[in-house]
């Protein structure tokens, strides 16, 4: 039983690295502080450009990753089926990733983290997503439109993939996909409020003349 202990503590202090954070540091900038004030990569990619977006990304992908894929054999070694491991480590890499204690709880929006979790459990699923996300994206150049977009397909394409193909997606991987797809409705809840309000920052190159 400690191993899953161990396994779901590390998990979440996998998660709460503020990479964002530390590549503005880096900058000589605390990214808090200019844009969004949001501690992922779209401000990342923002106010320090694209190349530390991308970083922040990969990083917080691999966070998510790293965490379903390798600290979960600690709670199947605890005795969890390796599933329902996976599922946890991965949950509290997500929850470390927004909620960072060493920023006062305050982190990410959660989609790179939870990506690089799914990329570990069903990466079929994260490809369509992905490509859910990039059409969205480049019709409306907001980051959130695409994440939002993206979250809303994810239980979608596990069910669609599970009932008519032949990938088998256990239960709790349909419930995980729900979760997650509510938990970034939920991170993004200021978002959807600017969006309704056309208030919402974008990448929209603004027209000359």
């Amino acid at each position: 039983m400690w191993q899953v202990i161990v396994g779901v503590a590390l998990g979440f202090l996998l998660g709460s690295i503020p990479t964002a954070y530390l590549v503005g540091k880096a900058h000589g900038v605390d990214i808090r502080k200019h844009g969004s004030g949001n501690v992922g990569m779209t401000n990342a990619w923002r106010v320090l450009g694209w190349k530390a977006g991308v970083a922040v990304g990969l990083v917080d992908i691999l966070k998510g990753y790293i965490a379903a894929a390798w600290v979960a054999r600690l709670g199947a070694a605890g005795g969890l089926d390796p599933t329902y491991a996976a599922i946890i480590t991965g949950a509290a890499a997500i929850l470390g990733h927004v909620f960072t204690p060493w920023l006062g709880f305050r982190g990410g929006k959660g989609v790179a983290a939870g990506a690089g979790v799914l990329l570990g459990l069903m990466p079929v699923p994260v490809g369509i997503c992905a490509g859910v996300f990039a059409a969205t994206f480049l019709s409306t150049w907001t980051v959130s439109v695409g994440s939002l977009s993206a979250a809303a397909a994810l239980p979608i394409s596990v069910y669609l993939l599970d009932r008519f193909t032949g990938l088998d997606y256990a239960p709790p991987l349909l419930w995980l996909s729900v979760a997650l797809s509510l938990f970034v409705f939920f991170t993004h809840r200021a978002n959807i409020g600017r969006l309704l309000r056309g208030e919402e920052l974008s990448f929209r190159k603004k027209k000359k003349g």
